[in-house]
């Protein structure tokens, strides 16, 4: 998705629509952040995408091309649907995951949240939603993890409800400085 200025001739609309993205990624952090990941779940579309790239150093002209591993192409830190997503809540609800025993503290920071595109997919609307997202998880004692992303949603309303039905997450980072990668971003 590229950064574009919506083409709505309502700003009512536009308004309105910004509100309910607001309000759909405000309530998934709060989620998330109790822990209530099969509430989260809930969320999900069935038929989600969360991906989230690699981003490598490229140079200026190659940055289009090279930045960011591809989709179904080169690996990536998730390429994961609904299914997937749950085995990992389920591996960490065990008790038994590692990286989450003790479990991790963590705050979601949503903001610069708009509406960038708004289509209509089998009767059903869809908005694109920029956001930007700040994650403070605390694991042990001492070990903190401040991770920052771009985010590019797509939200999908069935029967008056949203649900995300796909996520591209771009870490402002592209060596890993967390030991793991346990938080839902």
């Amino acid at each position: 998705m590229s950064v574009i200025e919506t083409p709505i001739a309502n700003r009512q609309e536009l308004r309105e629509l910004t509100w309910e993205a607001e309000r759909f990624l405000y309530r998934e952090a709060d989620l998330l952040d109790a822990r209530l990941y099969e509430d989260w779940l809930d969320t999900l579309h069935e038929d989600l995408v969360y991906f989230m790239p690699i981003l490598r150093n490229a140079r200026h002209n190659e940055l289009e091309q090279r930045e960011a591993t591809r989709e179904g192409i080169d690996i990536s830190w998730f390429e994961e649907g609904k299914w997937t997503m749950g085995k990992r809540i389920e591996q960490i609800r065990t008790g038994a995951h590692w990286a989450e025993e003790p479990v991790s503290r963590v705050v979601h920071f949503v903001s610069n949240v708009y509406v960038t595109s708004v289509d209509e997919a089998n009767g059903e609307r869809e908005i694109g939603v920029s956001s930007r997202i700040l994650v403070r998880q605390n694991r042990n004692q001492y070990e903190n993890i401040v991770l920052a992303a771009r985010r590019n949603d797509v939200l999908r309303n069935s029967g008056g409800a949203w649900s995300l039905l796909r996520r591209e997450i771009k870490l402002a980072e592209n060596v890993l400085s967390a030991k793991m990668l346990t938080t839902i971003l």
